[in-house]
């Protein structure tokens, strides 16, 4: 399927490129997201003439999504979970987890598909993870995942 983007996406293009996505992707993500419009000769024209207000809405965002960045960068989430004797949890930690975690320790609103955990959250220890607010900002932050005293 060929779309142009209406916004910078990463690993994809910038806002105005025309791209080849494959038809899910395009039609269940990209368009119903207003992410992008089907390839047409009217779309084309269209997005030229609104590009500019296109990249100044994006260095809007940019900057929002900036500010945020900056006040959760390199902070500690910590969590309690109860686990096994070898430090293994009896639940993964899940982006929902996290995102929950922000909004009652710092306030801030991030949604769990923004998160990128690296990898499954499984045992005790400290991990990093990214939180991709934009195409151009992520923000790193470290997960301290701790062992609940049973008495």
């Amino acid at each position: 399927m060929q779309i142009i983007l209406l916004e910078n996406i990463m690993k994809l293009g910038k806002i105005g490129d025309q791209v080849e996505v494959k038809n899910g992707f395009g039609r269940n993500y990209l368009l119903r997201q207003g992410k992008a419009l089907r390839a047409s000769k009217e779309n084309v024209e269209f997005v030229s003439k609104k590009k500019v207000e296109l990249n100044k809405k994006n260095e809007e965002a940019k900057k929002k999504f900036k500010e945020i960045a900056d006040k959760i960068a390199n902070k500690i989430l910590k969590f309690n979970k109860e686990s096994k004797e070898n430090g293994e949890l009896y639940g993964s930690i899940k982006p929902k987890e996290v995102s929950n975690a922000f909004k009652d320790m710092l306030k801030i609103e991030i949604n769990p598909s923004q998160i990128d955990l690296r990898q499954e959250i499984t045992q005790v220890g400290k991990y990093n993870i990214n939180i991709n607010f934009h195409a151009e900002v992520t923000a790193n932050v470290t997960l301290q995942v701790d062992k609940i005293d049973s008495i």
